[in-house]
């Protein structure tokens, strides 16, 4: 098989980006505004198919534990049969499934159909972001996150609006539907301007790796989910037991591995281990409060869908207002002030969200929300890039899918443990308060306050964050380097 001609080496100029920044774009906002918009849609599910919160996670859930699976094998898929097309092949299989669950007549259906799309789009941002990262120079790979940042956080603020008029002028179903024509626009445009990169020779495919890994992440979720119910159950322990027995299998076998699934060499450099944990922490804070949110806004404070897609509106708008500004000041004071900052604003929000009473205000709840997306805009980016520089340059093009993946899976273990630490909370609450709505109330705030305290734990450790050393610029014919800077905004 032919190599694909190779784009890199050219001279750089921001119009050449334009085209491939605008395909992937496109395809990612796809992605994001799923995400999204079934965040506010939840309760609204959960009428439909007659079902809990425990229950209806499982979209998020599942959806995210399905990125988490494939994305370890875009790195692999883009050597061996060429990044224009597998990027074109997942948005495709992606649309296909956003139909197949409009169709969805049972939440286990509907969990199913969200597994595959989990499936189409866990390849899009990393393999999207490796093309754009190989045509940008590093001098300007801050800014060019930054900007490429503000167009992906239009779907975080798009997607609630947009649920919440659908669930309630038109119908859920509409929510999947609307990936149609942006999926069929993503493929016209990368068609047209996705850059042809070459091909490399590929190892063996590590068949192990991809059998461990799904197992060991998804029994883990499930561990955590049941464990709000009771760590003492036999599910959630022989959950446990079979979750933690894989992951050590996965660990040892891909440390032996030459071509590994997912390189975790990458964790011998305390810089890219500093950078990823304060990155997980950060997601776990953020996006199980993502999802709970708008159930606690409709289900507790009775806000119709609409109105509460228009209140989480201002929280992606600062978002995106701060997101290019971080991407700037990275490229001039690095990542530690950065973090500080952002960290400690998101804390401050979560708090303030802890506050919140049956009485409480529309204004207070938005600036909470606007408050909690600036800080995230603020210092995303730069933690991001300031991972992937961190890591060892022959090491980078195998890091992308390790912190793609990895985000993923932080993102379903919140998701499964602040549903089930509210379940907890809320048992807990009612046997002491006779008042339902006083009970999730306080269980809501209880969450809320776990999420502020594991935000500060970053904020601590952001404090022993420091500039990457310099690594030199590897030779575009020895291999590319493809970064994970798409942190899922929207998840």
């Amino acid at each position: 098989m032919s190599n694909e001609a190779t784009t890199t080496g050219q001279p750089f100029s921001i119009r050449s980006l334009i085209g491939p920044l605008a395909a992937v774009i496109i395809g990612m906002i796809m992605v994001i505004l799923d995400s999204t918009v079934v965040n506010v849609a939840l309760p609204n599910l959960m009428e439909s198919f007659q079902t809990d919160v425990n229950k209806i996670q499982w979209t998020v859930t599942g959806y995210t534990l399905a990125l988490s699976a494939v994305i370890p094998l875009a790195g692999w898929m883009t050597d061996r049969f060429g990044a224009k097309r597998i990027f074109l092949l997942t948005v495709a299989f992606f649309t296909i499934g956003s139909v197949l669950c409009s169709f969805a007549g049972s939440a286990e259906q509907l969990i199913i159909y969200r597994v595959i799309q989990g499936l189409g789009g866990g390849m899009v941002a990393p393999i999207g972001m490796a093309m754009v990262f190989r045509l940008a120079p590093p001098e300007k790979m801050g800014a060019v996150m930054g900007t490429l940042g503000v167009p992906m956080l239009l779907a975080p603020a798009l997607g609630p609006v947009l649920s919440g008029y659908f669930v309630e002028y038109l119908t859920w179903h509409w929510i999947f539907l609307i990936n149609l024509p942006i999926g069929v626009i993503a493929l016209l445009v990368g068609m047209k301007f996705l850059p042809n990169l070459e091909r490399k020779e590929v190892p063996q495919l590590d068949y192990l790796g991809i059998i461990l890994a799904p197992i060991a992440f998804a029994t883990l979720a499930y561990a955590v989910s049941e464990g709000g119910k009771s760590w003492t159950s036999t599910q959630t322990i022989t959950s446990l037991i079979i979750g933690f027995v894989a992951l050590i299998l996965f660990i040892i076998v891909e440390l032996r591995q030459r071509q590994p699934l997912l390189e975790l060499r990458v964790f011998g450099s305390s810089d890219f281990r500093r950078g990823i944990v304060i990155t997980w922490l950060m997601q776990i804070a953020l996006f199980g409060v993502f999802v709970l949110i708008p159930v606690f806004l409709q289900q507790v404070k009775g806000y119709g869908p609409l109105q509460t897609g228009l209140i989480s509106l201002p929280q992606a708008l600062a978002s995106g207002l701060m997101m290019p500004i971080g991407g700037r000041l990275f490229d001039k004071v690095g990542a530690r002030p950065l973090a500080l900052v952002g960290l400690s604003v998101v804390t401050g929000a979560l708090v303030m969200l802890a506050q919140i009473e049956m009485t409480t205000g529309t204004g207070y709840i938005i600036g909470a929300l606007v408050l909690m997306g600036a800080g995230m805009g603020l210092c995303m980016m730069a933690i991001n890039t300031h991972v992937l520089q961190s890591a060892p340059r022959q090491l980078v093009s195998r890091v992308t899918p390790l912190t793609t993946a990895a985000q993923q899976v932080m993102v379903s273990f919140a998701v499964a443990g602040m549903t089930g630490f509210l379940t907890s909370r809320v048992r807990e609450h009612m046997g002491a308060v006779p008042n339902p709505l006083e009970a999730a109330v306080s269980s809501y705030g209880d969450t809320f306050y776990l999420a502020a305290a594991i935000a500060a734990l970053g904020v601590f450790f952001a404090l022993f964050l420091r500039r990457p050393r310099q690594q030199p610029q590897q030779d575009p014919a020895g291999g590319d380097a493809q970064p994970n800077a798409a942190m899922m905004a929207g998840h």
